[in-house]
């Protein structure tokens, strides 16, 4: 149990919460006894690995968790209302107004139909009768808020016109809009930069101080919690074993498994480059991409906005090159190039493998969610291979294993999984016809750092194993930097510098390689 904080008003407790799921052969409790007491101003901090409990928590508080097959206990207190029995009126009337929730995963939480202006708007409209002029003007201050590019262009956009970053900044935008009194951010911050993610910390910071508002910050990223929060709470298999002041858990953690955790964060040590092999399996010489764009009303004029510069570059074999940069800077469209995804591109490229692979940024958005586990897994091998389905479902359950899953996972659906195991599952699929040429774009990013230490080292096994050349794509420059032979720092399209990891991390040649190592805390301002 959380130390009160008599000093504050008490806003939000949580008494012995049990949560059970009872849509399997037998019953899971995926939250057990869990107490947690919100103070005014509060900046708690939730950690565990995939499947703690720690988003199941999260929506119960924000009143979420509809489904018959599931069984609640406890209690869930918010202003003298027990959120786990009160008349479903009065839970709309706190929901996105009094508590909100900043979800994992923008891409299936943002309606593909409507702009993006509506979607900022609609907590608004369901709480407060204005004009539409005001909420207009609401939504597009919520959106500079988030520090978002062109207020009124990214208003008229639709969610699939925006980088991924930018699609989760527009849902803080939305939970923020009606200035919540408790505010929930699963995960805000996993698709982001580090450039980004500074400014997203630091307005949750503001908000939090200048509008009194507590946060519940759930993530897996304990350097960003100890930054960012003053109590933690930390969960394994449904339970906080350990909870209290965020510098003293730190600084001298109790639970094994706190210590576990803490252990697991990705160290800067020496690094020696050795290249594996002079055969070039992808290669790229002036490389320049095209997307449409939309200009004037509907069915007016398209035109044409440039998204890669002139990018050239090799991939050695054996080779795991990565490349960095901002949220809509151009990393993730460089790779559906290579994968021949976007036709409108100038300049060459080869690329000797003959079934490429890609681990996609966003899990959900990848798995097929009416089809089991099993089905997703098997699937590239009933593509590229002759085998039997009997050994198809066992290199399955074998995969499930090295990706750090259960295999009672096989007959499960997407929805039935956090969002880590999903995104395990993704890497899973993608090795599983043992590529030559693998493309992670992110795919470590919803992952805790157990559990990221468990898929890094899957990485660098199939690597050392087979050889797999791996271009790969990550806001996170310590997983870089431990992962990664060479790096790409890409600014706006271009390829600003490259080299070997330990030289460019170490004696950057450009500011903005600089900016990016000072912001994400890597390097002393001294070095650089």
């Amino acid at each position: 149990m959380m130390q009160e904080n008599r000093s504050k008003e008490m806003i939000l407790e949580v008494k012995d919460l049990n949560i059970a799921f009872h849509d399997h052969t037998l019953p899971e409790t995926v939250v057990v006894d869990v107490d947690l007491q919100v103070y005014e101003g509060d900046m708690l901090g939730i950690v565990g690995e995939s499947g703690s409990g720690k988003t199941m928590t999260a929506l119960a508080i924000n009143g979420l968790l509809n489904r018959h097959d599931i069984q609640k206990k406890g209690e869930i207190t918010y202003k003298g209302v027990d959120l786990l029995t009160c008349a479903r009126n009065e839970l709309r009337q706190i929901q996105g107004n009094d508590i909100s929730i900043i979800f994992q995963e923008p891409m299936t939480s943002l309606d593909p139909v409507q702009k993006i202006g509506r979607q900022v708007e609609e907590p608004l409209r369901l709480h407060e009768k204005l004009s539409e002029e005001t909420y207009k003007e609401r939504a597009l201050e919520a959106l500079r808020l988030v520090e978002l590019p062109s207020p009124e262009e990214i208003y008229e956009r639709y969610p699939h016109e925006l980088s991924g970053g930018q699609r989760q900044r527009v849902m803080i935008a939305a939970a923020m809009i009606c200035k919540p009194r408790i505010l929930i951010a699963d995960e805000p911050t996993t698709a982001l930069d580090v450039t980004i993610q500074e400014q997203i910390v630091e307005l949750l910071k503001k908000l939090n101080q200048n509008e009194k508002t507590a946060i519940l910050f759930i993530s897996h990223d304990l350097s960003l919690v100890r930054k960012l929060c003053s109590k933690v709470a930390v969960m394994k298999d449904g339970y906080v074993v350990e909870a209290g002041d965020t510098e003293e858990i730190f600084r001298n953690p109790r639970h094994a498994y706190t210590k576990e955790l803490i252990a697991a964060i990705p160290a800067i040590g020496v690094k020696e480059y050795e290249k594996k092999s002079d055969e070039i399996i992808v290669s790229a010489r002036n490389l320049n991409s095209y997307y449409p764009a939309r200009t004037g009303k509907l069915f007016g004029k398209r035109k044409k906005v440039q998204i890669l510069k002139d990018v050239s570059f090799d991939l050695y074999k054996g080779e795991i090159l990565g490349l960095v940069g901002e949220s809509g800077c151009g990393k993730s469209t460089l790779s559906k190039v290579l994968l021949g995804m976007v036709k409108d591109t100038e300049g060459s490229f080869v690329n000797k493998d003959a079934h490429p692979q890609m681990v996609f940024q966003d899990p959900y958005g990848s798995l097929n969610p009416g089809k089991t586990i099993g089905w997703i897994l098997q699937e590239p091998l009933r593509n590229f291979t002759d085998l039997s389905d009997t050994i198809c479902e066992e290199k399955a359950r074998n995969m499930l294993k090295r990706v750090g899953l259960s295999e009672e996972l096989m007959d499960r659906y997407p929805n039935q999984l956090s969002g880590g195991q999903r995104q395990r599952v993704c890497i899973g699929a993608a090795l599983m016809a043992e590529p030559g040429f693998l493309i992670a774009d992110e795919p470590v990013s919803a992952l805790d750092v157990h559990i990221q230490e468990q898929v890094l080292s899957l990485l660098k096994e199939l690597h050392d194993q087979i050889g797999v050349s791996i271009l790969f794509i990550s806001h996170d420059l310590r997983v870089v930097y431990r992962v990664c032979d060479r790096v790409m720092i890409m600014k706006e399209g271009r390829i600003i510098e490259s080299g070997v990891t330990d030289e460019v991390f170490l004696h950057p040649k450009e500011e903005y390689t600089r900016q990016l190592l000072r912001t994400s805390g890597f390097l002393d301002e001294n070095v650089v």
